[in-house]
Order: C-alpha cells, then sequence, then structure tokens
C-alpha cells in the first residue's frame, strides 16, 4: 500500500491536506518523530558550521581566490532550509530522504576538505584558497575545523533519520511496479559521478594546476571517487525505496550536495583570472539540478479511481523492455570495445627519445573486455536476454578492477614533480616542461571512456532488471522467476564472500622487484579498482536471497567470471615478469569463483524442488 492509496481512517491523527505523512509524524509509533526532529536540528547545525568555514581562512594568512563567502553559505543553509520546511509541513518521508541524501555524500566532501590540512597547497580550491606563491604544507586556518565538523554532524544526522525512512518505507508496502520518471535518477547519478571524476576547471595559473580526480593528491582523489560511487548509488536507493516521499528526498539531498560541490568550481571559472569553466563542474551542476528537479516529479502512479491533475509530467512513459535491453547491450559492447581499444593502443608516450616502459597490466583489460562483450552479445538474443543481462550486471566491474590498473600504471610514470613556479612566472604563456619524459597516452583516455560506460552499462542493466521484474508481475509469472532462491544458499554466499575479500586482498603472483597493489598494504590508485570490483561482488552476494533464482543465478555466474578473471591475473600479466609464480591470491580467486558458481546451481535446483 503506497502513501497515495492510504484511507484517511487508517491513522488516529489529522494530516495536511495531501500528505499522509503528516499523519505518521504526529501519531504513528513508528514514524519516530523526535528521532526526525533530532536530525533536523543535527542538520540545521551542520549548515551552520559549514556557513562559518566559509566566512572564516581556512589557510593560515591564506585567501579565497575571490568573494566566495555569499555563495558559499547559501549553498550550506539551502539544504538545511529544505530539511525544516519538510519537518514543519509534517512530511516525514521527505525529511528523511532529504537528510540521507545529504548523509551520503557527506563523506566524500569531508575528504575533499580533509585536503587543505593534508596539504592545502594541492588542494583544488580556489573559493577556499588561492595561493599567490610557492607554499609548501601551508598550515590549517580556523575556517577548516567547522567545515569538517558541519560534515560529521551531518553524518550524525544521517543515523537517526535512517530508522524514519525504513519505518515509512514499511507502511508504504510493496513498491508501485511503473515507477516511471523515477527511473532517470540513477542515470544522472553516474552522468554526475563521470563529472566528478573529470578536472574541475582550466588553468592557466602556475599554483593550481587543473587536474582531474586520478592526477590530484591523494585524499582529495578519495574525496572524488568516493563521491563519484556514492552519488548514483545514492539515487539508486532512492529508486528502490516504496516509500514515493522517501525517495524525493534522497533525489533532492543528493541533488543539493552534489550542487554543493559543483557550483563553486563553475563561479570560479568565469570570475577568477587565469581559470576557465570545465565540463566536469558543469556536468556536477546539471545533474545535481537535474536530481533536484527529479523530486518535483511524479513518483507513484494514481490508483484507478483517482483523477490525475497537474502533474502531467508523471504520465510519460519510458522505454519498454525492448529498448532497455537494446541500451544495455549497446552499452556493454561499447565499454568492452573502448576497453579494447584501452588494452591495445600506446598508455604511455615519450616526449623524448627515452623508450616507453611496457604496460603489462593491459592485457588484463583486454581478457576484461572479452569478459563483458561476450555475454553482452546474448543479451540480443530474446530467449537468452534476461540472463545475459544479468551476467553483464556484474561482469562490467572487470573493467573497473583491470581500468583502474592500467591508470595507476600510467600515473606511476607521469605524475607531477616538484615544480618551482616561481622560476617560470605566473604568466608564462607555455605549459610547464614536463621533468619525467613520459605522458599519457591515448591507452589511458580510452580507458577511462570504458570506465565510464561500463558504469553506465551496469545502471541500464540494473534498470532493465527491474522492467523485467516489472513485465514478469504484471503478466503473473509463475516459477523460477516467481519465488525467490531458495535460503539454503546463505551458507555458500557466506563462504563465498570470504574467499572473495581474501581474493581481492592479497596478490595473485609474486616476482621479484614487484610490489603488487593491496587493500591493506600498498594501496595506491590500483587498489580503487580492487576496491571497487569487491564492492559489486559483495553486492552480488548481499542481494542473491532477495533475488528471483533465476536473476540470482545469472549475476552469481557473472560474478564467478570476475573473480576468474582476478585469477587470469597470473597468466595475463605475471607472465610479462621474470620469476614471477602464483601468490595466495590466484588459488582464493579459483575457489571463490567455483563456490560462487555452486551457489548458483544451489539457487536453481532449489527453486525447482519448491515448485
Amino acid at each position: 500500500m503506497t502513501s497515495r492509496s492510504r484511507h484517511p481512517g487508517d491513522s488516529a491523527g489529522q494530516a495536511v491536506p495531501g500528505t499522509a505523512s503528516a499523519e505518521l509524524l504526529r501519531s504513528e509509533p513508528g514514524s519516530r518523530p523526535r528521532a526526525l526532529l533530532l536530525s533536523a536540528g543535527l542538520v540545521s547545525a551542520g549548515a551552520v558550521a559549514l556557513a562559518a568555514g566559509a566566512l572564516l581562512p581556512v589557510i593560515q594568512g591564506g585567501s579565497p581566490g575571490f568573494t566566495a563567502a555569499p555563495l558559499l553559505v547559501v549553498l550550506a543553509l539551502a539544504p538545511a532550509a529544505a530539511v525544516l520546511y519538510a519537518v514543519v509541513t509534517g512530511r516525514s518521508g521527505l525529511t528523511a530522504g532529504l537528510v540521507l541524501g545529504l548523509t551520503a555524500l557527506a563523506p566524500g566532501r569531508l575528504l575533499l576538505d580533509l585536503q587543505l590540512l593534508a596539504d592545502g597547497s594541492l588542494a583544488a580550491r580556489p573559493e577556499l584558497f588561492l595561493a599567490d606563491r610557492l607554499l609548501a604544507l601551508p598550515p590549517a586556518g580556523p575556517g577548516l575545523w567547522p567545515l569538517v565538523a558541519g560534515h560529521l554532524l551531518t553524518l550524525a544526522a544521517g543515523a537517526f533519520a535512517a530508522g524514519a525512512a525504513r519505518d515509512e518505507a514499511e507502511l508504504a508496502g510493496e513498491l508501485d511496479g511503473r515507477r516511471r520518471w523515477r527511473l532517470l535518477g540513477p542515470v544522472l547519478g553516474v552522468v554526475g559521478g563521470v563529472g566528478l571524476l573529470l578536472a574541475p576547471f582550466g588553468s592557466g595559473n602556475a599554483y593550481l594546476l587543473a587536474k582531474n580526480a586520478f592526477e590530484g593528491p591523494t585524499v582529495a582523489m578519495a574525496g572524488y571517487l568516493l563521491l563519484a560511487a556514492l552519488l548514483p548509488l545514492t539515487a539508486l536507493v532512492a529508486v528502490s525505496s516504496p516509500s514515493a516521499e522517501v525517495g524525493k528526498g534522497g533525489f533532492a539531498g543528493a541533488g543539493l550536495a552534489a550542487l554543493a560541490v559543483g557550483v563553486p568550481p563553475v563561479i570560479a571559472g568565469l570570475v577568477v583570472d587565469r581559470l576557465s569553466v570545465a565540463p566536469g563542474s558543469v556536468v556536477v551542476t546539471v545533474a545535481g539540478l537535474a536530481l533536484v528537479g527529479l523530486a518535483f516529479t511524479r513518483f507513484d502512479v494514481a490508483d484507478a479511481g483517482d483523477a490525475v491533475t497537474g502533474d502531467l509530467a508523471g504520465e510519460a512513459k519510458l522505454p519498454g523492455l525492448f529498448w532497455w535491453r537494446l541500451a544495455t547491450g549497446g552499452l556493454a559492447l561499447l565499454a568492452a570495445a573502448a576497453a579494447a581499444a584501452g588494452a591495445l593502443a600506446p598508455v604511455l608516450k615519450a616526449n623524448g627519445p627515452t623508450p616507453v616502459p611496457e604496460t603489462p597490466v593491459r592485457w588484463l583489460l583486454l581478457g576484461a573486455a572479452v569478459v563483458l562483450a561476450v555475454p553482452a552479445l546474448f543479451v540480443f538474443v530474446p530467449r537468452l536476454s534476461s540472463f545475459a543481462r544479468g551476467v553483464v550486471a556484474a561482469t562490467w566491474a572487470g573493467v573497473v578492477l583491470a581500468g583502474a590498473a592500467v591508470l595507476s600504471a600510467a600515473l606511476s610514470v607521469t605524475e607531477d614533480k616538484a615544480v618551482d613556479p616561481a622560476l617560470f612566472g605566473v604568466d608564462l604563456p607555455v605549459p610547464l616542461p614536463d621533468k619525467v619524459g613520459f605522458s599519457a597516452g591515448p591507452g589511458v583516455t580510452w580507458t577511462f571512456i570504458a570506465l565510464v560506460l561500463a558504469a553506465v552499462a551496469a545502471l541500464a542493466a540494473v534498470i532493465t532488471g527491474v522492467v523485467e521484474r516489472d513485465v514478469s508481475d504484471d503478466e503473473n509469472d509463475t516459477g523460477l522467476d516467481g519465488t525467490r532462491a531458495s535460503g539454503n544458499v546463505l551458507t555458500p554466499l557466506v563462504a563465498a564472500a570470504v574467499l572473495a575479500i581474501a581474493a581481492f586482498g592479497t596478490p595473485v603472483f609474486t616476482a621479484p622487484g614487484y610490489t603488487a597493489p593491496g587493500l591493506w598494504s600498498d594501496f595506491g590508485a590500483a587498489s580503487w579498482g580492487l576496491l571497487g570490483a569487491l564492492a559489486v561482488v559483495l553486492g552480488v552476494y548481499a542481494l542473491v536471497p532477495r533475488s528471483r533464482p533465476a536473476a540470482a543465478a545469472s549475476v552469481l555466474a557473472g560474478t564467478a567470471l570476475v573473480l576468474g578473471l582476478r585469477a587470469a591475473e597470473l597468466p595475463l600479466v605475471g607472465s610479462e615478469y621474470d620469476g614471477s609464480s602464483a601468490g595466495i591470491g590466484f588459488w582464493l580467486a579459483l575457489a571463490g569463483a567455483v563456490v560462487t558458481l555452486v551457489t548458483a546451481g544451489m539457487a536453481v535446483a532449489g527453486a525447482r524442488r519448491a515448485g
């Protein structure tokens, strides 16, 4: 039962017209009004702290590149104003969704600000600090601590709002099968995530280099990567919420947080001398605005007896199952093609006569392209489309695993070394000399494109699965697609998860003079690929008990391929190193793949016995 289908007599309280959630805020025990009020208070306190941080210097003796305080104050207070409005109007679901949307992006924003503490001279934050001379580890100013406190208060607010959001979801009942406009939210999240990985602005200032997320300093890189991952994930969670109000709030909260990250670089590019607007921050800003706008569209579908008035946008229909499958297969093939191009094209190019070093990990990227392309081809076969789509929903993680390693190999050679801008002058019209002797080749560009396309293909696969399930429900299908996976799969799932964690956390091969990237030690850019692939694998394992048997078997098959690709690093990459031998990660990955395939078989077999 959705909020639109509740009757006035279902609750003892008085509702604000048109908002069934108001009854919950005032009288339902499950609505947790005190928790919502506390979370709203914490968000408000956090907003005030963020505004105070914008008014104070974040670096001792430093100043921003332009008068950004009024803009930053507005961006800090606007989300709190929205939360307070939702509380005053009695919309508990909207309140909880807003707070959770803001909370989801708070860790990434916190890391961006902590870069000012780690080394403010490397932080690309002209709205807070712009150096006018060469600085080495400038000390943090008084404005940094209110910024940190503001993000921590926002995180604390999310802890209190989570229970209210869960109660709203339980009271809403089953998720309406026709989700319409809300399905665009994750697409916008992926688009915004891509923008977060690009350079926020262009720069001709020797003291402020324009770099993308992978080229920037470590703490800022972690912040941007976390934001790029959590923005689409937040939108996906908002889509899956049975409560329309929670979903709308999630979109609005994530959109407002994205605007706080994207708008300042756009303004800096417009008004700061020697800075220019870059596509990255523009994409983030547009995605944030679109997410906020999406919160004003209609999330649920009117019951048969309801009159449809004043909200014609909600009546627009998204593409049907055929087009979603076409998009999934097409995007996956494009991602595979880009990955193959990234593997075969030169990853590095020399700026002089220096020989170009080999990049063995590119063969792993070529293997990931094959693993993704083969099931993508079968998405176009009607009888196999559903199963192949589930495989694609997992195998895209192979591109993340290998692509991050390729980018790491390039960055380790081409990263900027210490350069004294005073030697060249701030207004020098020519680029700074490359002291390393190498620059990124076309393989890096194709690899980055492959990562973006793979993420979009994964999102299309998830949405296609939602549409497939909706169509199955509408047709009252039974059998393997009409039940959940057998409960007997829990034990092998736990075993597979443990093996996967160990497989991605230990080296697949060892060789003299070679240090493998890891999760527990030697954490670098390639480790983000390990972490991303592991997150996808563990996410699949977590969803299997709630999935239908056929869908569970398909994504588990794709997960086994990802683990197999991890093991294939031994012959594909390790063979390029003299004296290489199998590491413990190789055997753990193989064991994880076998257990995962066994789990897939058990899911289907258990459903057949139950039927």
